[in-house]
């Protein structure tokens, strides 16, 4: 049977995900991360237009440390990245679904230390050009917060240290830099 590259044509009873090629699954795979990411801001933006960013912050804050741990447990164990260097930490971080959507350099200098730099970051583009300041809470709390989650899900002892994080002021610039260390 012909591997499908779209689902034009006639309903087929019998479909399923495993007809479609290799290059329309990836394709799916990077429209479904840019739709995660999409929802999460938009009922971010929903909560905070109605209620205030203080509500909206708090309530991103719950959902996300529930949502991360589940994310940490089922892609780790769905993919096998599992172990306790700051190694692994970095092969979560090409998997991680989220990541599909940044443009990012991993600098493994050994298996505990590495750097990684996100150069390109929708979510920090979006609050930018909203121009109210919300990515210093957002950067600084939110992502302090989660990347140490998910790099403490492998290993408490790894320290996670913000390098650069905005506010920016030279767009052609990282968006944040963080390193990643097992001190021994």
């Amino acid at each position: 049977m012909k591997e499908l590259t779209d689902y034009g044509g006639k309903f087929d009873p019998q479909f399923s995900y495993d007809k479609f090629t290799k290059e329309t699954l990836l394709k799916l795979l990077k429209a479904y991360s840019e739709y995660m990411l999409r929802i999460d801001g938009l009922w971010y933006l929903t909560v905070m237009n109605k209620w205030g960013n203080d509500k909206a912050f708090d309530c991103d804050s719950k959902v996300w440390e529930k949502g991360t741990l589940w994310e940490m447990q089922t892609i780790s164990s769905l993919l096998n990245v599992h172990g306790d260097d700051v190694a692994t930490v970095m092969k979560y971080w090409q998997v991680n679904p989220w990541m599909w959507l940044y443009r990012y350099d991993v600098d493994l200098k050994n298996p505990n230390h590495a750097v990684l730099t996100i150069n390109h970051c929708p979510t920090l583009i979006s609050i930018e050009k909203e121009g109210t300041g919300r990515e210093k809470r957002i950067c600084h709390e939110v992502d302090t917060r989660d990347f140490g989650i998910r790099a403490h899900f492998f290993n408490p002892k790894i320290k996670v240290i913000p390098l650069k994080l905005p506010p920016r002021t030279d767009y052609s610039d990282c968006c944040c830099q963080w390193e990643f260390k097992i001190e021994e």
